[in-house]
């Protein structure tokens, strides 16, 4: 069984996800007491909410290189990073380690592509639905995006921020990201990506009426097939 090795933090609400997730996945396939041999290391937030709300990405990129370098030094066979919007430094992460980056938009596109929809719905925060380097994953596998209008996204956003990350779910929120997701179905979208790796606390499959790609569980997903490969 390898060792993965996960940049947390980013939320940790999220973080709590995967870790739980993760251990879930390796005990349900081997039975037992066993679970999954996590190397985490979890960052601080509020120092990668500041560099971004300043649009310094490029320091953020070098703290988390470094952060997949340590981790790969202590054992992991493998990385992960445990947040959507912080792939936009994925080919930073990757050229620092000499072991697989498992990519969380990647592993997306091939779960949207066995269903075979080639236009879909983008929810996550601001910075991952107006600009390319998810959508640009997405694009180079044939498959079009679709967001919600500027006052959907900014809602959307602030949801995530504000709440999510919080541990906050409220009711009223639901409500507001499930009038967005019947705004994209309208739109065309033939699926919706949950692109934040907190939506899942807030939203399932019972809140649309085409089918909802949860980030998490897709990366989780694919981090297990790599435990056992």
């Amino acid at each position: 069984m390898k060792t993965i090795g996960i940049i947390g933090g980013l939320s940790p609400e999220s973080t709590i996800k995967y870790y739980q997730w993760l251990n879930d996945g390796v005990q349900k396939i081997l039975g037992g007491h066993h679970n999954a041999k996590i190397l985490l290391s979890s960052v601080d937030f509020g120092v990668f909410v500041d560099l971004k709300n300043k649009g310094d990405w490029d320091t953020q990129g070098k703290l988390l290189a470094q952060e997949a370098a340590a981790l790969e030094r202590a054992g992991a066979d493998f990385i992960i990073l445990a947040t959507n919007t912080m792939h936009k430094m994925a080919d930073q992460i990757a050229t620092a380690i000499s072991i697989p980056f498992v990519h969380i938009a990647d592993a997306t596109a091939d779960n949207i592509l066995q269903q075979k929809i080639d236009k879909i719905g983008l929810l996550g925060t601001k910075y991952t639905m107006e600009q390319d380097f998810y959508k640009g994953c997405l694009k180079a596998k044939g498959i079009d995006t679709v967001v919600p209008d500027e006052a959907g996204r900014e809602k959307v956003s602030a949801i995530i921020y504000d709440e999510l990350c919080h541990g906050i779910v409220n009711e009223t929120s639901r409500e507001v990201y499930r009038n967005v997701i019947q705004s994209l179905i309208k739109d065309g979208a033939e699926g919706i990506i949950l692109g934040c790796t907190e939506i899942t606390m807030l939203v399932d499959q019972e809140d649309s009426t085409v089918p909802l790609f949860d980030t998490t569980r897709i990366h989780v997903d694919a981090a297990l097939k790599y435990v056992f490969q």
